[in-house]
């Protein structure tokens, strides 16, 4: 009935509509957003896919020739590009896992009503607010082995964290779970706040004890808003490249993204760092399908 109210009123009236259409507001809206995407991602995505099945080199005027998977079995059955693989690997559970603990556990301390609440929130999302080249130079300097605060406070003396082959990564890793473990906070604190209460006035009436309740209410709950959080960490520690890139050159802490960097602008093997960030991405894609199916499967129970 409005709707026929409407058009049957003079454009001219006071009663008419004015203004542009909800569907002039949506265009205007999503189609710049659309092209932004097409220019910018999907484009650059189908452009450099193309030149993974070729020899070409960006810092040379020669043709590229087509050489079909030959990048991708020589990328394949490269043993130093597995190794790689496998540095990567342990720093993204490294530091995926304790990102997970430090800021889930941090979280379980802040769901409870404590002064200054609000402002030690605020304060404890800083480092991730940090931009990576900051906080890489920043934990250079508390890393160095003559006036590191770091070795003062733990008593190491002049120990050597970013030179020491077997040290290196783990540093690396303890950096990036300082910065990021905020975020995982930031996500348990809207799990937990969501948990309802009077499931652990139930628990307390039936004196559970606070392992059971932890591992019966809490962690099932907040489960799947935990998974969302692991399957961005866990993306964007494969990705890392930054803090890995300032604090050290150890070839220990030589992750993908590094040595995608070095073939692609160092040595100018374009065609083929072209077919290494493909595998990469394939990779990533197939770590986080297994996660959402995981986070399914946990929504269901």
């Amino acid at each position: 009935m409005a709707t026929a109210v409407m058009t049957s009123l003079d454009k001219k009236s006071r009663a008419a509509p004015h203004g542009m259409s909800d569907i002039r507001i949506r265009n205007l809206f999503i189609i710049p957003t659309i092209l932004f995407l097409i220019v910018f991602n999907i484009f650059p995505l189908i452009y450099s896919l193309g030149y993974s099945f070729t020899d070409f080199r960006a810092s040379s005027n020669a043709p590229a020739n087509i050489v079909g998977l030959q990048n991708y079995r020589e990328l394949l059955n490269d043993p130093f590009i597995w190794t790689t693989f496998a540095i990567t690997a342990k720093y993204v559970i490294v530091s995926v896992t304790g990102q997970v603990i430090v800021g889930f556990g941090t979280a379980m301390l802040l769901n409870r009503d404590i002064p200054l609440k609000g402002l030690l929130t605020t304060l404890l999302l800083l480092p991730m607010m940090l931009s990576m080249a900051v906080v890489g130079l920043f934990w250079k300097l508390l890393y160095d082995p003559s006036f590191g605060i770091i070795n003062y406070a733990l008593g190491l003396g002049s120990f050597e964290w970013l030179s020491n082959p077997n040290m290196a990564l783990y540093a690396v890793a303890i950096t990036d779970i300082w910065m990021w473990s905020p975020f995982v906070m930031l996500l348990s604190l809207a799990g937990l706040s969501a948990v309802p209460k009077h499931l652990y006035e139930a628990a307390a009436i039936d004196r559970a004890g606070p392992l059971y309740t932890f591992f019966r209410i809490t962690l099932p709950l907040v489960a799947p808003i935990l998974m969302i959080a692991i399957i961005f960490r866990t993306m964007e520690a494969f990705k890392t490249f930054d803090l890995a890139y300032i604090l050290t050159s150890q070839p220990t802490t030589e992750m993908i993204s590094i040595r995608l960097y070095k073939m692609a602008f160092q040595e100018w093997q374009t065609g083929r760092s072209c077919a290494l960030a493909y595998i990469v991405l394939i990779l990533v894609l197939a770590i986080t399908n297994i996660y959402v199916k995981y986070l399914n499967k946990v929504k269901e129970r």
